[in-house]
């Protein structure tokens, strides 16, 4: 596999791994605080995590999901980064 390739895949794992702990984490301050703000940086930190998932996984399945439908899943996964964002941005001006 090219080192572009590696740097991806070990890249959005890292994203994963990390925004998937960072969601459960924030979870579990929303149960014990109830504060609603904890609930959507939950959901912004698990839109991150499902697109790491997302490159992570594009190289894997390309044998078996054609090339081209593979890619507008990857590029369009990117708004889930958008949402992620617009999340933070709710939870930050929220009162």
């Amino acid at each position: 596999m090219p080192l572009a390739r590696l740097l991806e895949q070990y890249v959005s794992l890292g994203i994963f791994v990390l925004a998937a702990g960072l969601s459960v984490f924030s979870f579990l301050a929303w149960r014990r605080e109830r504060d609603g703000r904890m609930r959507i940086v939950t959901l912004g930190y698990a839109m991150f995590a499902v697109y790491g998932l997302i490159v992570f996984l594009e190289y894997p399945l390309l044998p078996y999901i054609p090339y081209a439908t593979l890619e507008l899943v990857e590029h369009g996964s990117s708004v889930l980064i958008l949402g992620g964002l617009l999340a933070f941005f709710v939870a930050l001006t929220r009162d």
